[in-house]
């Protein structure tokens, strides 16, 4: 199955309708030598992926979009729906099939792919269930698009983005997961919550593994460039580190609560992912904390690892990782996330 939002122009007996509705102009400029074919492909379309693939949509980060499942029926019902909303949205080539070489020439891709977390299931515990799928997806997509930037989404984040660096090949600036960077924009939300102030005033980190050995990083948090402690004590508003610790455990529940809730997470998810590739593709070189190879940042010395720091990124992906103050209880746990990630790592067959 390949299917795609282009139809042919040709009428009855081969008349070209675009010549019945344009004009021809003889002195047509040619193509601009520095336009860019911007092309996006996502991996995997439930739900996850489709709302990754809308949000892209709706801020015009492609023009060409392309999705692949496993599931054709799926698939084309997914793209026809896309397809259906073309004259509310910017003009993007939208392409489903189950075949990777659909995804040739892609400046991005994005795999969402896996199995999905169960209610009360960790992260951690979804690892050998989906190392498999990445042996599947993992090798055509580095085959058609050797040039790309790998996105991983799928969880747990931090292993699959080991495994995929593994299993592709590619160098590590070209293979990044999505980390932290909603947990980071959920911490933001109760820390302004809570201080009842805009969370864009707030600049705020967890890093570390995107699960239960996240680490929040207090010490460098600011409000408005005041850090927050100061900003606390300042206003007078009392606070223990209980309370500091309390917010920290709502950031690593959110994505469980809505799990129980509704049965799965997408919308936040869609924007956090569409936001890294606006940064990526639109080399805005923005700090976002993602997840990427870790060894020997912030003492980090258990082998390699993918775990999320505060990172910037650009058209050629991982330009640097930011040198963020941590207090020496935040660098142990950022240590001690990093082993919990090592250790499971060591028990793949790579």
């Amino acid at each position: 199955m390949h299917q795609s939002s282009s139809s042919s122009s040709l009428g009855p007996g081969g008349l070209d309708l675009s010549q019945v509705f344009f004009k021809s102009i003889e002195d047509t400029a040619p193509d601009s030598p520095i336009k860019r074919h911007t092309k996006i492909s996502v991996i995997g379309a439930g739900n996850v992926g489709m709302a990754i693939a809308q949000t892209i949509l709706t801020q015009d980060l492609a023009d060409e979009l392309v999705l692949v499942d496993v599931n054709a029926d799926k698939l084309r019902g997914e793209m026809l729906d896309l397809q259906h909303a073309a004259a509310f949205l910017p003009r993007t080539k939208i392409v489903a099939d189950v075949d990777y070489n659909v995804t040739l020439g892609s400046d991005l891709c994005i795999v969402t792919a896996g199995a999905r977390q169960i209610p009360g299931e960790t992260r951690l515990n979804l690892l050998h269930r989906n190392v498999a799928l990445f042996q599947l997806m993992i090798p055509p997509l580095a085959k058609y698009s050797p040039d790309t930037i790998l996105l991983i989404v799928s969880n747990p984040v931090d292993i699959l983005t080991y495994v995929a660096w593994k299993l592709s090949g590619f160098p590590s600036n070209r293979i990044i997961g999505s980390g932290t960077n909603l947990d980071s924009s959920r911490f933001r939300f109760l820390i302004a919550d809570h201080l009842d102030v805009n969370a864009q005033d707030v600049q705020a980190y967890i890093v570390g593994e995107h699960g239960d050995s996240s680490v929040a990083l207090w010490s460098s948090i600011s409000v408005g460039g005041v850090p927050v402690l100061s900003f606390l004590k300042k206003q007078q508003i009392a606070y223990e580190k209980e309370t500091l610790e309390n917010i920290h455990k709502e950031v690593v529940n959110s994505a469980y609560e809505v799990i129980s809730l509704k049965g799965y997470t997408s919308w936040a998810i869609g924007y956090s992912v569409a936001s890294l590739a606006w940064t990526l593709l639109r080399d805005q070189r923005r700090i976002h904390p993602v997840s990427v190879l870790a060894r020997g940042f912030y003492g980090i010395e258990c082998g390699d690892v993918f775990l999320s720091l505060p990172t910037q990124l650009g058209r050629g992906g991982v330009i640097g990782v930011t040198n963020v103050h941590m207090n020496e209880e935040e660098t142990e746990r950022l240590q001690s996330s990093a082993k919990t990630i090592s250790e499971l790592i060591s028990q793949l067959d790579l």
